[in-house]
């Protein structure tokens, strides 16, 4: 098989397993940013930012204090992860990654009151692989939008 061959085979399995590591991680987020889902996600000394609310240094810093901003600010979400745009450094063990966030969720909030939000925005990140795995180094959260719905959401959908 040839080198070129292989590389770019790499660089379509790198592609793949990225996009599988964005998707995971918005399970981990619709599961109030399960730290054993996450975890497992970034590297030892990852970064996860955004501004304003929390900069998180570590595996360990990210997990627990995406868990706590769960716990305490978001009640409920569903994260829609939308159009990656990744590039692959020369070799396909580096990669930068832009994606969108289409989310649902229920804030909290300053009066204690839950709002039904829609939040939107995109993840910028940058990936390597540890040990032949694909993980976030760094993570950042722009948002773009955080606007309350026109109604609650009920969890029922309207009788035909």
């Amino acid at each position: 098989m040839s080198s070129e061959f292989e590389l770019r085979l790499r660089r379509v399995e790198a592609c793949e397993a990225i996009r599988k590591l964005i998707a995971t991680y918005a399970v981990g987020a619709d599961r109030k940013n399960d730290p054993a889902i996450l975890g497992p996600l970034f590297s030892a000394g990852a970064e996860w930012r955004l501004d304003g609310v929390a900069h998180l240094v570590g595996r360990e810093a990210i997990t627990s204090g995406l868990s706590e901003l769960a716990q305490g600010f978001v009640t409920w979400s569903l994260h829609y992860m939308i159009s990656p745009l990744i590039e692959l450094g020369p070799d396909a063990t580096t990669a930068t990654c832009r994606w969108y966030l289409w989310e649902l969720a229920t804030m909290k909030q300053d009066d204690g009151s839950l709002c039904d939000t829609w939040y939107g925005g995109w993840y910028d990140g940058e990936l390597s692989q540890h040990d032949g795995a694909w993980l976030f180094d760094r993570v950042r959260l722009d948002p773009r939008i955080a606007s309350p719905t026109g109604a609650p959401w009920t969890g029922k959908m309207p009788a035909a």
